[in-house]
Parts: C-alpha cells; sequence; structure tokens
C-alpha cells in the first residue's frame, strides 16, 4: 500500500461505521505538514523495524491468547474508554499490560486474565497476537523489545490525535477486528465502559458508615475548565429542598480543600465526606449504592457509567455525543469552554429532571 494511502488513516476511522468525532477541527487546527511528519516518523520505524509484515487485519479464530498494550490511554477516564469493548473478547485469554498508573483498575478484572504493568513480566509469555493501542512511538517501541517477530492488531493504529467517542470507537473498532459479528443496534446496546470491584473493596465499603440511600457529588477535579466552584450551593440547596436527603462527597486529594469548605459553610450533619479516602475502585462501589451522582467529565463520571447509577455530568469542551453513549443513564450540562459558566439553578433543575426520567423517590424526596 502507498504510503499516501496509509497516511489517510491519520484521519479516516478505521472502520466503516461513523461515531461522533471531532476530526475537522483537528484537521483545521494541525498543520498538514506537522501531521505528515509524525505520521512519516511511526511509519518510518514500523518499516525499519520490520513490523509493516507483521500487521494484522483482524482477529482470527486460531488467536486464541492474545496480549493487550494499553499505554497510550494518559487517564484513568481514558483507559476505561479505550479498553471498555474488552467485553467482546471474553472468549479468548487476554492479558492486559498497561501503565502504573492504570494497573489498579484491573487487578481483579473479570475480562482480563492477567494484568500487568513491568515489561519483564511478559517476556516469557506466549501469545499468538498483540494488540496495541496505537502506533504511537512509544506504544511501538514496547511491541517491538518485547515481540518483535509477533503479529499484532492495532485500536487506533495512526488515527492518532483527533478526539472521538472513545467508549464508540473501542466497540466499533473491536467488532471490526472480530470480522463485524455485530450489527449498530447491538453495539449501541452495550457500549460502555464496564469495572470488576473486588470482594476486598466490597467489604471495605460495607464497614463504612453509609447512609441507607443517599446522593454521591463528585468534586475536585484534575482540568481547571472541568472544575465546578459552585458545588457549596448546590448542596445547601438540595438539602434545604429535601430534608432526608443524604449527601457524599467523593473525589481525589486535589478536592480536600472544597471539601473542607462544603462542610465547615453547611455545617450539616447530613453530608458524609469520603473525600481521598478511598481507591478509585472503592469509590465506583460507592458510585454503585448511590441513588445518584453528580459530577464533572471525569474519571467517575465514567465509573458512573460502569456501575449503571444515574448521573448528571457537567461537561465543557467535549458534548454527551463525544462522552456518553445511548444506554448511560445520564443527563448533561455542556459549555464549549468550562463548567464554572453554568448557573447552579440549571444544575438544580437538571437534577429534578434526573429524578423524574429514572423515577427514584430517593432523589427527589
Amino acid at each position: 500500500m502507498k504510503i499516501t494511502e496509509r497516511f489517510k488513516e491519520t484521519y479516516s476511522l478505521p472502520f466503516d461505521t461513523l461515531v461522533p468525532n471531532y476530526t475537522k477541527i483537528y484537521l483545521d487546527q494541525k498543520s498538514l505538514l506537522l501531521r505528515f511528519f509524525k505520521f512519516f516518523k511511526r511509519y518510518a520505524y514500523m518499516y525499519l523495524k520490520k513490523q509493516i509484515s507483521l500487521e494484522e487485519k483482524q482477529i482470527k479464530d486460531y488467536h486464541k491468547k492474545i496480549l493487550w498494550i494499553n499505554i497510550s490511554a494518559p487517564s484513568l477516564g481514558d483507559s476505561l474508554m479505550d479498553l471498555s469493548s474488552r467485553v467482546l473478547l471474553k472468549d479468548r485469554s487476554v492479558d492486559l499490560l498497561t501503565s502504573k498508573k492504570n494497573i489498579n483498575l484491573y487487578k481483579n478484572d473479570i475480562f482480563f486474565e492477567n494484568t500487568y504493568s513491568n515489561l519483564t513480566e511478559v517476556l516469557n509469555n506466549i501469545y499468538d497476537l498483540v494488540i496495541v493501542d496505537s502506533y504511537s512511538s512509544r506504544t511501538l517501541k514496547i511491541k517491538n523489545k518485547l515481540f518483535p517477530r509477533l503479529n499484532y492488531v492495532s485500536m487506533f493504529g495512526f488515527y492518532n490525535g483527533p478526539e472521538v467517542n472513545r467508549v464508540l470507537f473501542s466497540f466499533y473498532r473491536m467488532d471490526f477486528l472480530l470480522q463485524n459479528r455485530l450489527n449498530t443496534e447491538q453495539i449501541n446496546s452495550i457500549a460502555k465502559t464496564t469495572i470488576s470491584i473486588s470482594l476486598s473493596d466490597k467489604n471495605f465499603v460495607n464497614k463504612i458508615d453509609l447512609p441507607k440511600a443517599f446522593i454521591s457529588i463528585v468534586i475536585g477535579g484534575e482540568w481547571e475548565y472541568r472544575t465546578y466552584d459552585k458545588w457549596l450551593d448546590i448542596v445547601n440547596s438540595l438539602l434545604e429542598e429535601n430534608k432526608s436527603l443524604r449527601i457524599v462527597l467523593l473525589g481525589s486529594k486535589n478536592a480536600e480543600i472544597q471539601s473542607l469548605e462544603i462542610l465547615r459553610e453547611s455545617n450539616n450533619k447530613r453530608i458524609v465526606n469520603l473525600v481521598n479516602q478511598l481507591t478509585f475502585n472503592q469509590t465506583s462501589e460507592v458510585i454503585s449504592r448511590s441513588n445518584a451522582v453528580l459530577c464533572c467529565d471525569g474519571g467517575l463520571m465514567h465509573a458512573a457509567h460502569a456501575v449503571n447509577t444515574p448521573a448528571l455530568v457537567l461537561l465543557a469542551r467535549l458534548d454527551s455525543s463525544m462522552q456518553t453513549t445511548t444506554i448511560n443513564r445520564t443527563l448533561t450540562l455542556f459549555d464549549e469552554r468550562n463548567v464554572k459558566n453554568i448557573e447552579f439553578s440549571e444544575v438544580l433543575e437538571s437534577y429534578k429532571k434526573l429524578s423524574r426520567l429514572f423515577d427514584n423517590h430517593h432523589l427527589s424526596g
């Protein structure tokens, strides 16, 4: 295949079905020269390392033992989205090689047989095929170092840069690799993130003095434009309107200051603060026991989707078509630039709508 044809793969979805994407925006913002240079550097490495001939277009029936290298996903949420289609490989034996940051998500995963974060741990394993997340330089070098003569398929391939609905991409791409076994309706009926919560994590949460019925609010945030600053107003309004409502605050270390402010300013005993006290999987278990969750775009939004908890999500820059699928029990509020631009009155109104949509009396009292 000519190199010009391969370059088209940088802006063309590697399957026939169209999924929500911002490819046009990406192409408008990035120069052709820089895009081609990035592609050519990766293609040249594959050519020089004799990887081109090992590239497979499909996962065959005899590919029973598979190693999935998922290194490019930088965050917990991205990892959950990119690996969501592993459910389609349940008839194979699949190991995962991922980053140290993300590995704990999958320590007890029901779809991965083994999980690794150290390259030396997989060197002596025997596989029929490797799945690489993309043709990023780092991923290609890891694949070549571990199994230089083993055939492989790729999820994103050269399509690496444009924003896309990563859950739908993962499912449609995996279905394509598995020779199109499912139709659009079937994929849309199962396309969501998945998380396996261990018995030890469930038991840990059992020991927490949680209310019998409660909603969770995820505060804080890693990115400024995805960090909401009106949660105190939301909490006070919800507690005032519903005298029986209980609220659990969730989040990581970056939410500690905000959680203490909410506790101090609200002075309400109906709030339980679990910020920075749980692992991601333990927090996901708390969300699974919640009647609803309020949050911004982030890893715990994808956890809510995984455990099927009704969610009200505040989004910025990436809209609901990019961040949700049809089976998510989710309402969204969107601002093009920053979630801080979303008025707290809009959040309250959408919360009431959430309770009506999912018919849960604990939401509205």
